[in-house]
């Protein structure tokens, strides 16, 4: 990205992270999911530290949230309350540590704190002469609102303790249990149900009478001791404790050489989370020794002693790089987002499902725009929104019947009435997956025995194969009493079908069908990325850069690992037992060499000849080019392939030099 490309991007972001904050923090609204907001701060910071010249005073980053309301006396902290800058991964907090140490005189740090972080509204306490006397809200960090009245009946807050002053910060929260056990008495009252934990305990201190916030289930959990002072975090939430404050009791301390299972927690809390009585969206990690903390200072708003990691999150925000069209098993083109990697739920998500036109339509979603992105179900990557602030300029609305001509030019296409989905004409469900099992079983892909043209037609037509993973569900009994099958034939197949759930990669990547994908393409495929895994996962950029594919290869491909229908079918294929092996060859004899096989040859045939060359790691083509190799001849070779590679000075191997070379 430029600097005017970066600019004018950091410019929308402000102003759309701006207004959240305002409705977020201001008036207790949402406009979009924290997790999003979270999204668009994080690139947001990103962009500032490529750029930083661009960081001017009122961008979102330099401030800790907005300007409080004026229903309340608006009091200035004696300390500001500063906000914790977001990592979102554990290189991202490996950098941090790595920055403080780099301050710190002796280059280590000795211990590091841990908490659960709160998901409500942060609060300071104040106590004069042991006896509580003021309770203000973060605010912008500098100054709070006075909600005194409204604190004060929060029954776990001591109004009295054993220390002459003191000030002490947390969270106001409502429980889980509490939260559900209120919102079914609102269901009983005929009243609606209350949104979310973090919005109620908000809301509730910010009422002007105090009975409101009397009559709701909240707690104040402390989470920093600002006076007296302490020598450690641990040591202040000790003396919080002590003092009878409550805290979350989730609080840690790792010392250096626990580093690694300061990971390993981190890793394990996310799952662990869902048990807490209470809400959370991250863990807080400081350096544990005050002094040290104090003397890192801050950046901007934020100390450098303390980052703030937050768990995976269900919402993001990420780009529309392109918008494919993959035609599934049933004929049916379904639009598919191709999405710059970004992490949803724990997983990376690079496509999301677009459905049909209609929706499309309804969403108006285009290449370049930015979008939130959710998992329905925390399974399927899904488009929520389109945050058409943030889109370039001179986008153009995706025209769908365009797509379909760009990309699959030979194909006709037609949206029969009353439905919002295109299908290919002309052809039924049922003869497309005939089709695409003769594929499956064919010799240049799994070479299932018995499995031909008129079997699979027998099975289908039976009802007793409705996908190719109904393959793997056959028994004998069943097929034999087919009109095609004896038992012997029946077993046959069955042992066939069971052979073929250890293929080779290459074969099963050809067996998918991929449109564009031979055998060749598969094999270089399976040399690129080993695993089936890694395939799926692939990006465009990664694609493209195996040679002899291109952008209409690469697109096909993405669309087919974008599609549900066929990212379900590998599923129950792998939970049939259907696993192909990793590709492990490397430095083959043949590799770089391109051969082309004519004619007949006596040992074998054409295909298996051409699976031996690709085993050594040489590329198969069809046709005579400048980069062949050699050519291959067997009996009555092809006219115009021995022309040609006369004409270019190609060589020619007949099969014994062949068998020779194959050895």
């Amino acid at each position: 990205m430029t600097k005017s490309e970066a600019e004018k991007r950091i410019a929308k972001l402000r102003e759309l992270i701006n207004d959240y904050r305002y409705h977020y923090h201001v008036l207790d609204e949402s406009i979009m999911s924290e997790s999003a907001a979270d999204s668009l701060k994080h690139e947001l910071s990103l962009l500032e530290a490529e750029f930083p010249e661009l960081i001017t005073p009122d961008s979102p980053t330099q401030r800790v949230a907005g300007k409080p309301l004026d229903k309340f006396t608006k009091v200035r902290h004696e300390k500001r309350m500063i906000s914790l800058a977001d990592v979102f991964s554990r290189e991202e907090i490996e950098d941090w540590i790595t920055r403080n140490e780099k301050l710190i005189p002796g280059g280590k740090i000795a211990e590091f704190f841990t908490d659960i972080k709160m998901d409500g509204l942060a609060c300071s306490l104040k106590y004069r002469d042991g006896i509580f006397v003021q309770a203000v809200t973060r605010g912008d960090g500098l100054v709070g609102e006075d909600v005194t009245l409204n604190v004060k009946t929060i029954e776990n807050i001591p109004l009295k303790i054993n220390v002459s002053e003191a000030e002490i910060r947390g969270e106001i929260v409502i429980f889980k249990k509490d939260f559900e056990e209120l919102n079914k008495k609102q269901l009983k009252k005929g009243e609606p149900e209350f949104a979310n934990p973090r919005n109620l305990a908000a809301g509730s201190i910010r009422q002007l009478d105090p009975k409101i916030a009397a009559s709701r289930p909240l707690k104040f959990i402390a989470y920093d001791l600002v006076t007296p002072d302490s020598a450690t975090w641990h040591d202040a939430y000790e003396t919080l404790r002590t003092l009878g404050f409550q805290t979350s009791c989730e609080d840690k301390v790792f010392a250096a050489s626990q580093k690694p299972q300061l990971f390993e927690y981190i890793a394990k809390l996310d799952d662990y989370r869902k048990t807490l009585p209470f809400n959370t969206d991250g863990m807080v990690i400081k350096i544990n020794n005050r002094l040290v903390y104090d003397s890192l200072g801050i950046v901007g708003k934020t100390p450098r002693g303390a980052v703030a990691f937050k768990f995976p999150a269900e919402e993001s925000t990420t780009t529309v790089r392109d918008i494919v069209i993959s035609i599934g098993r049933t004929g049916a083109a379904t639009p598919v987002a191709i999405l710059d990697p970004v992490s949803v739920a724990g997983t990376t998500v690079r496509h999301a499902s677009l459905h049909n036109a209609d929706e499309i339509a309804r969403l108006d979603v285009r290449i370049g725009d930015t979008v939130i992105i959710y998992k329905a179900g925390d399974i399927i990557p899904q488009v929520k929104e389109i945050l058409t602030s943030l889109r370039p300029e001179n986008t153009k609305p995706f025209n769908y019947e365009e797509a379909l001509k760009k990309q699959y030019p030979e194909l006709e296409f037609v949206r029969p009435a009353g439905e919002v989905v295109y299908r290919v004409k002309g052809e039924s469900s049922d003869f497309i997956l005939k089709r695409a099992i003769e594929y499956y079983a064919s010799k240049p892909a799994l070479n299932i025995e018995g499995l031909g043209e008129k079997n699979v037609i027998a099975l289908v037509d039976a009802g007793m194969v409705k996908s190719i993973a109904d393959l793997y569900k056959l028994n004998e009994k069943n097929v034999a009493s087919l009109e095609r099958f004896g038992e012997l034939s029946a077993h046959n197949l069955i042992t066939a079908i069971s052979d073929s759930k250890s293929p080779a990669l290459a074969k099963y990547i050809t067996a998918l069908g991929i449109r564009h994908v031979g055998a060749q393409t598969a094999t270089s495929l399976a040399r690129k990325f080993k695993t089936l895994d890694n395939l799926v996962n692939a990006t465009e950029d990664d694609l493209l850069n195996i040679p002899d594919i291109g952008v209409v290869v690469a697109e096909s491909i993405l669309a087919w690992f974008s599609d549900e229908d066929n990212l379900k079918l590998l599923e129950e294929l792998k939970e049939l037992g259907v696993s192909p092996l990793q590709e492990k060859a490397t430095n083959l004899p043949l590799d770089g060499k391109s051969y082309i096989v004519t004619g007949t040859l006596s040992s074998m045939g054409r295909e298996e000849a051409e699976d031996k060359l690709r085993a050594l790691g040489a590329t198969v083509t069809s046709s005579v080019t400048k980069n062949t190799t050699a050519l291959i001849v067997g009996e009555k070779p092809g006219k115009s392939k021995t022309d040609k590679a006369a004409k270019l000075g190609i060589a020619t191997i007949n099969e014994e030099e062949f068998l020779e070379l194959i050895k």
